[in-house]
């Protein structure tokens, strides 16, 4: 009692008044709670059907009804921007034959690309309809996947022949899969902006020290946790992998190659965007050139089955998959598709072999060179299939981060 008066002589409010306060908002949440359950019950009913008593109901929380109005109007914005569209084929058909000409007629063409293209390789995108991050967001797990087994698909293998024909400058991608490198395309015509689960480094060495490997890298990885558990060959020190995740920035030269996608976005007179939402490299300005006038800036032509926030700002919006355009596109263009060819795997002459002492740091499934060769890396046999099953450090990561700076901000 004593302790109470001292607090409420000192100016502030005592405890039993706190507790008064905070039962009093309890319960005008619950109160506002029932209100909105009410009223959105009443807004489903159709306007003929409702009582005297219900339409004075919503006249009486007009506010509560138009708050839940607006709310609704922008589910059903959301919902149409994931729905996926296809354009008919006679619509499909004439779109290619306007970006044929595009590509054409383009100096310098700049392609940006994204989950989408890797999907025909059995790598689920984010944000399709069995994309991570929607699986996630309905409460579902993400089924497991051999990310080693994936291999270039028809997309990877057209890119790789239009920069072969001088057709493409760059390509600037956001995968991780390391796909566009197994293709046959030349690093020097790639930016990997989010790193390549098949190459770790050793950031002590001058310069930067790489390791290519026959396996994902990232077993022990995740946000902010970057070290392999190996060692470098030639300084000691632990290696680590490349993958820029959610909320961090990525300062790699390689394989993130910023400099010559910067360099490429900057000379451009024509940009392709293949299966990105664009929902990630929006936020890069460099790469669309935004302190020019719209005029001046590169033409944007966009392929994807989803709405992206550069739609209103292309030339032109093809709705198919990445396969299936640029198999259409190819034949416009009167070019070969190569089949990819694990011979040519540019990756069996790039890999670094781990020492003998190095065989037990790593359980993920190898690639396996053609013919029957030896390994680049050391025996995995006691792989379990729980290993083999499981996801790399870098995918499906950065869903729970989104969602915990949505509630903190809410």
């Amino acid at each position: 009692i004593q302790s109470l008066t001292i607090e409420a002589d000192g100016g502030g409010p005592s405890r039993s008044e706190r507790k008064a306060l905070e039962k009093a908002r309890i319960l005008q949440r619950e109160s506002e709670r029932k209100i909105f359950s009410l009223v959105g019950r009443l807004l489903k009913k159709p306007e003929a059907e409702r009582s005297e008593e219900e339409a004075a109901v919503l006249r009486l929380h007009r506010d509560t009804a138009e708050e839940l109005c607006r709310r609704q109007v922008r589910r059903n914005v959301l919902k149409r921007k994931q729905e996926e569209v296809c354009d008919d084929v006679e619509e499909l058909k004439t779109k290619i034959r306007l970006l044929a000409a595009a590509i054409k007629q383009a100096n310098r063409l700049v392609v940006y690309t994204g989950a989408g293209i890797s999907t025909a390789a059995s790598i689920p995108d984010y944000r399709g309809p069995n994309g991570v991050w929607t699986q996630l967001q309905k409460g579902r797990s993400i089924s497991s996947t051999d990310l080693s087994k994936a291999q270039p698909t028809l997309t990877h293998m057209c890119i790789r022949t239009l920069h072969k024909e001088k057709l493409v400058k760059h390509v600037v991608s956001q995968n991780c899969d390391g796909l566009h490198l197994r293709s046959g395309l030349p690093r020097s015509a790639l930016s990997e902006l989010h790193g390549n689960m098949f190459i770790e480094v050793c950031a002590s060495c001058s310069p930067v020290r790489e390791y290519v490997r026959l396996f994902d890298v990232t077993e022990r990885t995740s946000l902010h946790r970057h070290g392999t558990g190996r060692r470098c060959h030639h300084c000691g020190d632990e290696l680590r992998d490349t993958i820029v995740h959610f909320g961090e920035r990525g300062t790699l030269e390689q394989p993130l190659n910023w400099k010559g996608a910067a360099e490429a976005a900057e000379a451009a007179d024509v940009i392709l965007c293949l299966g990105s939402s664009l929902k990630v490299l929006k936020k890069y300005a460099c790469l669309w050139c935004m302190n020019r006038p719209a005029s001046k800036r590169p033409k944007l032509y966009i392929v994807n089955l989803q709405w992206t926030p550069k739609d209103d700002l292309a030339v032109l919006k093809i709705n198919g998959k990445c396969d299936e355009v640029m198999s259409l596109l190819m034949e416009e263009l009167n070019l070969q598709i190569p089949a990819y060819e694990k011979a040519d795997d540019p990756i069996f002459s790039l890999a670094t072999p781990l020492l003998p002492e190095e065989g037990n740091t790593h359980s993920r499934e190898v690639i396996s060179p053609p013919g029957g060769q030896e390994d680049c890396s050391a025996d995995t046999e006691e792989q379990t299939d729980e290993a083999s099953s499981v996801q790399g450090g870098w995918f499906g990561r950065g869903y729970g981060k989104g969602r915990r700076k949505k509630k903190k901000a809410s």
